[in-house]
């Protein structure tokens, strides 16, 4: 049987993958499709922390003329209605799994506590994490990077809708070139937007790797994990 490279993990989800080819929304076959996978990597005993954008629903900076704070704010309620989504479809594959929301709102998940969560996860129970940081200006990215921080997670997986870091835009330009590795410190001197900066910013303080691919095929989740990714590592 293969094994896990790692022990603990922070999985980054972007939103707009939950909605498949509808493109908006919540698409249930692409989420079954991806719960699958998370299923396998927890098979392999690997401790999982999950963060979820809300691109399917909203993006803060489509708040055009809407105040900021506003439009963050409904984003993080975004994040619990994709967080709750994503539990439902893990539960009913006989996983426990636990959403802790960085805005209180007990009635329907567990407010954040970074002792708890870890609990959680030494129960082998998956953890996601909604309303990213719990404050507007933000990202789920840096959510991601900051949780996986708290969490001491070995690496953060961001499954984003392209298969690596290139040096120009791939839609743009079909010379641009994949990184197989790079640096956070290039990320930021290149100012390569692939992942929020502010995200980079962090990671490279914390000295916390995280390796970006694409979710497109969710076995890819899977792949990461046994260390076989072709995406691109951040180091």
């Amino acid at each position: 049987m293969e094994k896990s490279i790692y022990k603990r993990i922070l999985l980054k989800i972007s939103g707009e993958a939950l909605a498949g080819e509808k493109g908006f929304g919540i698409d249930n076959d692409t989420v079954k499709n991806i719960v699958k996978s998370i299923k396998e990597v927890h098979d392999l005993g690997v401790q999982i922390g999950i963060v979820v954008g809300a691109g399917n629903f909203w993006r803060g900076r489509e708040g055009d003329g809407m105040d900021r704070t506003t439009a963050d704010h409904m984003g993080m309620l975004g994040t619990v209605i994709n967080s709750l989504a994503l539990q439902d479809a893990i539960e009913k594959l006989d996983i426990p799994t636990r959403v802790m929301t960085a805005i209180q709102m007990n009635k329907v998940a567990e407010p954040y506590i970074r002792r708890k969560a870890v609990s959680h996860l030494l129960n082998n129970e998956i953890v996601i994490f909604a309303c990213g940081t719990g404050n507007p200006f933000f990202s789920t990215d840096t959510a991601a990077a900051l949780r996986a921080a708290e969490i001491d997670a070995d690496i953060i997986l961001f499954a984003k809708n392209v298969d690596g870091i290139y040096d120009s835009d791939p839609k743009l330009n079909k010379d641009a070139v994949k990184y197989d590795e790079i640096s956070y410190h290039d990320v930021l001197k290149m100012n390569l937007k692939v992942i929020d900066l502010t995200a980079a910013s962090l990671c490279m303080d914390n000295k916390m790797p995280s390796l970006l691919f694409a979710l497109e095929k969710p076995e890819n989740i899977v792949e990461a994990v046994l260390g076989k990714s072709t995406g691109t590592i951040l180091k």
